[in-house]
């Protein structure tokens, strides 16, 4: 594997029934033997399950605005899709070598950061780690909102005191309530099963997105389709790292792991079938709708029609299905802070339901989910997923030697994390800003 040959000094996880002896000469082992062991009975996770953890995390909800990317970009765009899908699966195998240097020391993604360039990189990763994780967080509760407003348009719930919630805000408070439950959830082999149902959202509302095609719309486009469209190359660009935007829990899901050396193997597999679904979204949902496709392609679908219905099902499925993996990372983070036992009952299911309670509250005042998606992947997304990695891996690594073949390749990768960066973020805020000055 590839990670293995960068690290030599990287230790084997032990099992149960292995002696606490290591190398040629029997040695006893040492306190990072006793970790890694210690990690090896902590996790709990088998392959197929860190497969579905991790599919689910990459899968999701940027499947919805992929035929809004294509339409910013034009065909051509898809090119850069590719492109993004590979960048990102290389720099998350960056991460898991990052996080063999000490497996020890390094056990999340703000670790890495503070490996690679101490208390300050620690800090910066974090910021930014839980800010995007806590933003995506918002947007799957504005979705939620969005989409059984259109199941189920015109709902309204008078509260005690005269209170009156209806429409978008009624339904991102019950998506709150009924998420709430998984966020207290521990151990990520349990949340697997979870995961399982967002992967089978997926591909459903892909299926749903054929059958309209077939049944309806047709697959010649409402309006004319771009070839390429230079000014929508940001925003697209955008979006599609939005579809890849799972780093930052990668480091939990890889300590989740039996045997974390088969990280790289999940992280391959999960990032193919992820691909394939979105690419297949992509087409299909450009194909039927052409220019007027909208931010998210299950409004574009027809009310009432059966397949709507299912869609938005799915839709709705989805993001409850992956928010728990998506704030552990932040109640973890704030468990540390506050120096509670981690993962301690009554501690853990307080802070959860504080974050739940806040992403709703904040869910509930925004009006643009396109626009923050948009943001959220050319910022935060590419810090987390391009800039870091890279930053941190030559770092790490740069003591022990790295090949000058990829030393260039990491600079190129870095360079398009920067452009994408500083042209994404600049035409997203743009967006937003023109939006509320309407």
């Amino acid at each position: 594997m590839e990670g293995q040959g960068t690290c030599a000094a990287a230790l084997p996880v032990s099992t149960l029934g292995e002696p606490l002896l290591r190398g040629k000469g029997a040695d006893l082992a040492t306190a990072d033997d006793l970790e890694a062991q210690a990690q090896a009975h902590r996790a709990t996770a088998s392959f197929s399950r860190t497969c579905l953890n991790l599919t689910n995390a990459v899968s999701g909800i940027g499947a919805l605005s992929m035929p809004y990317a294509v339409a910013q970009g034009g065909w051509l765009s898809l090119a850069l899709f590719a492109l993004v899908g590979a960048v990102c699966y290389y720099t998350g195998t960056l991460i898991e070598r990052c996080m063999r240097a000490d497996p020890a020391a390094v056990a999340s993604y703000p670790d890495i950061g503070g490996s690679a360039f101490g208390a300050a990189g620690r800090r910066a990763v974090a910021f930014f780690m839980y800010l995007e994780l806590y933003l995506v967080a918002i947007s799957f509760l504005v979705l939620e909102g969005d989409n059984l407003d259109k199941l189920f348009p015109g709902a309204a719930v008078e509260l005690a005191g005269g209170c009156r919630l209806q429409g978008k805000q009624l339904f991102i408070a019950l998506a709150a309530a009924v998420v709430l439950p998984t966020t207290w959830l521990k151990n990520l082999g349990v949340l697997a099963y979870v995961s399982a149902a967002g992967i089978v959202a997926s591909a459903v509302l892909t299926a749903s997105l054929v059958w309209a095609g077939v049944a309806e719309a047709g697959f010649r486009g409402r309006s004319s389709t771009s070839v390429l469209n230079l000014a929508g190359v940001p925003t697209s660009l955008g979006l599609y790292f939005v579809c890849f935007t799972a780093h930052a829990v990668y480091p939990t899901i890889y300590s989740s792991m039996k045997n974390n050396r088969q990280f790289s193997r999940v992280l391959l597999v999960s990032s193919v079938l992820c691909s394939l679904n979105y690419g297949l979204t992509a087409v299909l949902g450009y194909m039927i709708y052409g220019d007027d496709v909208q931010s998210q392609v299950t409004l574009n679908l027809p009310s009432g029609k059966l397949y709507t219905k299912l869609a938005v099902v799915m839709t709705v499925i989805n993001p409850l299905a992956k928010y728990a993996l998506l704030v552990a990372p932040i109640t973890a983070a704030v468990e540390e802070r506050l120096s509670l036992p981690s993962g301690g009952g009554m501690a853990r299911v307080g802070i959860s339901t504080v974050i739940v309670f806040s992403t709703m509250v904040v869910a509930s005042t925004v009006p643009f989910f396109g626009y923050l998606m948009s943001f959220i992947g050319s910022f935060l997304s590419v810090l987390a997923t391009v800039i870091f990695p890279c930053l941190c891996y030559l770092k790490i690594y740069k003591a022990e030697g790295i090949r000058r073949m990829e030393v260039a390749a990491i600079t190129g990768i870095l360079m398009i994390g920067v452009f994408v960066a500083v042209t994404g973020t600049y035409t997203s805020l743009q967006q937003i800003i023109a939006t509320f000055s309407d």
